[in-house]
């Protein structure tokens, strides 16, 4: 279907997104014959899961029930479930109320509300698949230029390649300043916040419960690792986090059980800590004529609700089975009839989970007496409330859109 330095998908980032898309592509490059070729800037690591050690201080995600139902239709499931931590609970409540909600795994009759995997683990099981398919590596390369032309987009690599994509697809977090080069807009709103986050080692088992606490500079989140680990998400008033990096290993230890209590045990050890600062931002195009816009390249979020990887993977997937069904009507893959059936597909989830993310975060983040009150109030009500509970639980777990 392509010849010489013609290829009818590039995937620009072979990370998580870029990674999973290519899995994904799998049966379409093996029936169709496309050619796909995938640049990522950064130098990967040897896909080499038998020799995979588990680092204390490895950043991890939680993917979602629908993800893991996704990466099972990928094949790589049975890989991945070696490293995931299974969540039976998320325990979710308000720093100085009483009130809080639980979601149980065994009352919505499933295994699991999600799973907690190291992202380097995830990587390593892409890429071992993507190894065993014929694509065209350019790594480490990045993408110097890109500009549309008829029937797709001219690429040029810092490699020294050039290539006209049919379809390029945009799965680089958005830091690459390539969306600025095609005059792709984004609306940023800062939320004025900071996340910190760190591996700990907790006294007790955690059981599989993953924690949400809303305190007054933001949320905290728990999310249980293997062994007696557990990953924390610690939000911060913009500028407050320098001063809890600064601490060292027993203060910040401390002030973190006083913020967050003893739930989850004693706080014994921490890791390397980060932060990084925390924005909703949005493209304002996502798709053209031969390109897609995916993953933290079309939306970054805030990670309270753990939606963002698990939207992209639905955005993967979703782009996947559009394009299965332009081939069939005889379409190819940059037709702007496709792109537009994908982007009428994803605007409803994706416009759900933001509001849903973006709603969390500034319905705790007021302060006014009344309204702790009343939050208190609704997590207790909603304690009691099993249905709209669920409801709740299978939006968080990727189950309704």
């Amino acid at each position: 279907m392509a010849h010489g330095n013609k290829v009818d998908i590039a995937i620009i980032g072979g990370g998580l997104v870029g990674a999973s898309l290519g899995c994904a592509l799998a049966p379409l490059i093996q029936r169709q014959g496309l050619r796909v070729a995938v640049i990522e800037a950064a130098a990967l690591p040897k896909a080499d899961p038998e020799s995979y050690q588990p680092s204390f201080d490895a950043r991890a995600s939680a993917i979602a029930q629908g993800s893991r139902w996704h990466f099972q239709t990928l094949g790589v499931w049975p890989d991945m479930a070696r490293q995931a931590q299974p969540i039976s609970l998320i325990h979710i409540s308000e720093q100085g109320r009483l009130g809080a909600t639980r979601l149980t795994a065994e009352e919505l009759g499933v295994e699991a509300l999600g799973y907690v995997l190291p992202n380097a683990w995830m990587g390593q099981v892409l890429h071992a698949r993507l190894a065993e398919l014929e694509l065209d590596w350019h790594c480490p390369a990045r993408v110097e230029h890109i500009a549309p032309q008829a029937n797709g987009h001219r690429l040029v690599l810092s490699d020294g390649h050039e290539i006209t994509a049919a379809l390029t697809l945009l799965a680089d977090g958005g830091r690459s300043g390539l969306k600025e080069q095609l005059g792709i807009a984004s609306q940023e709103v800062p939320y004025e916040q900071s996340a910190v986050i760190a591996n700990l080692e907790v006294s007790k088992p955690h059981r599989g419960v993953a924690f949400e606490r809303f305190t007054k500079n933001g949320p905290l989140a728990l999310l249980p690792l293997g062994g007696d680990r557990m990953e924390l998400v610690w939000t911060h008033a913009s500028g407050m986090e320098e001063e809890t990096l600064a601490l060292g290993d027993a203060e910040f230890l401390t002030r973190l059980q006083q913020v967050f209590g003893e739930r989850a045990g004693r706080f014994r050890r921490v890791g390397r800590r980060h932060a990084y600062p925390l924005s909703l931002v949005t493209a304002e195009e996502v798709v053209r004529p031969g390109l897609a816009v995916l993953g933290n390249a079309a939306h970054a979020l805030h990670p309270v609700a753990g939606q963002g990887f698990n939207l992209a993977l639905r955005g993967v997937m979703d782009l996947v089975s559009t394009l299965e069904k332009g081939f069939s009507e005889g379409r190819g893959p940059g037709d702007m009839a496709i792109m537009q059936d994908f982007e009428a597909r994803r605007a409803k989830d994706r416009r759900n989970v933001i509001r849903f993310s973006d709603g969390l975060i500034r319905l705790f983040g007021i302060t006014h007496p009344m309204l702790s009150h009343a939050r208190a109030g609704g997590l207790v009500g909603l304690n009691l409330t099993g249905p709209l509970r669920r409801t709740l639980a299978r939006r968080a777990m990727g189950l309704e859109r």
